[in-house]
């Protein structure tokens, strides 16, 4: 390690893996392979985004996507770029980074690879908001959202008090997580049953996760929440990694644990939700996205950034596929989930592996 003085009293200390900035009680660490990692994954991202720019009924060529998006074309050009095709992208990305966050906030609060919202019930329960809008008050994106959000804080509180027995473990969270989440899936289905045809056909194909006729209004919006969101789990990812160590070493780190694990909770809860408000329960993003995260950035643990990046491009890689693959644009969530079911049994076979 070599260290040397700023003016102003600052030192920079290099070494190997990090560079550590520190200006009196102030300190920043950078980890050098997962800025990299980054980097990298924005690239491809941008690259992925380009790429279904120009793709579609009507193809475009890079260079004329890039010159709409710098207001260089005008005409037919502009609308397919930037009025149909560019909120698709954009809400690929965003709701992608904001479901990557969220599988990463609670597989670190609960140390459990398979702790995902999906799974655990908290998307069922914002579906069970949402739809519950959807059928009764046929509200607005806002509206939704609000459903949305509060359907998944009611749920994430039956969980926690259900499996509560002198403490929360994470497996048993989990276990009545998934038992709550097939109920909620039967009274989702018992809904759609028992509304209107259009409503339950429209409802039904939401459910799938689909961003078919995602808006301007629906990314603006759902976007700055998501941008807040962010920005708040960023400022509670380092006593999130300190809640990584047991509640008694955080709390002897100064970390306030309940109020801070409730934080956690809140901002991962209300990702997913705005999400779902949007596109419906897009699966398996959430629990994917920070293991590989986790694995090609080399971290001791879950970090949000890598998490995010990698979150963003599965998202806007599935929903390329499912608009390409198929004569007629299929939902994300489909084929989310054939991705996602693969990597899961992937993941329990070797855990049971390693066990063994």
């Amino acid at each position: 390690m070599t260290r040397s003085r700023l003016p102003g009293g600052e030192r920079i200390g290099s070494g190997r893996r990090a560079l550590v900035l520190r200006r009196r009680r102030f300190a920043v660490r950078l980890e050098w392979r997962p800025v990299v990692v980054c980097a990298v994954l924005a690239l491809a991202i941008a690259g992925m985004a380009v790429l279904a720019l120009m793709t579609g009924s009507y193809r475009i060529g890079a260079g004329q996507v890039v010159s709409a998006l710098t207001g260089g074309e005008t005409g037919l050009v502009h609308d397919i770029v930037v009025e149909w095709r560019l909120p698709r992208v954009t809400a690929t990305v965003v709701f992608g980074a904001a479901l990557g966050v969220s599988g990463a906030v609670f597989q670190s609060l609960l140390r459990n690879p398979l702790a995902d919202p999906g799974i655990i019930g908290f998307s069922q329960g914002s579906y069970t908001g949402a739809l519950i809008v959807i059928l009764v008050v046929n509200g607005t994106y806002l509206q939704l959202v609000g459903g949305a959000l509060l359907g998944g804080m009611a749920t994430a509180v039956a969980v926690y008090l259900l499996a509560h027995r002198r403490g929360v473990q994470g497996f048993r969270l989990i276990v009545v997580g998934i038992g709550l989440s097939a109920i909620l899936r039967s009274l989702n289905t018992w809904l759609i049953l028992e509304a209107d045809l259009e409503v339950a056909i429209a409802a039904a194909a939401w459910e799938a996760g689909s961003l078919n006729g995602v808006s301007w209004n629906q990314v603006l919006i759902g976007g700055a929440c998501i941008t807040m969101l962010l920005l708040l789990a960023g400022m509670l990812s380092r006593p999130m990694r300190q809640l990584e160590l047991g509640d008694d070493a955080a709390a002897s780190q100064g970390v306030r644990v309940a109020p801070a694990r409730l934080a956690l909770i809140v901002v991962g809860v209300a990702l997913t939700a705005t999400v779902t408000a949007a596109s419906g329960p897009i699966a398996f993003i959430s629990l994917v996205a920070p293991q590989i995260a986790r694995r090609i950035a080399r971290t001791a643990g879950i970090t949000l950034a890598p998490a995010a990046f990698v979150g963003a491009l599965l998202c806007l890689t599935a929903d390329y596929i499912a608009q390409h693959i198929a004569p007629t644009p299929l939902p994300v969530g489909i084929i989310t989930v054939i991705l996602g079911g693969g990597y899961l049994g992937w993941l329990l076979f070797t855990e049971a592996r390693r066990r063994l």
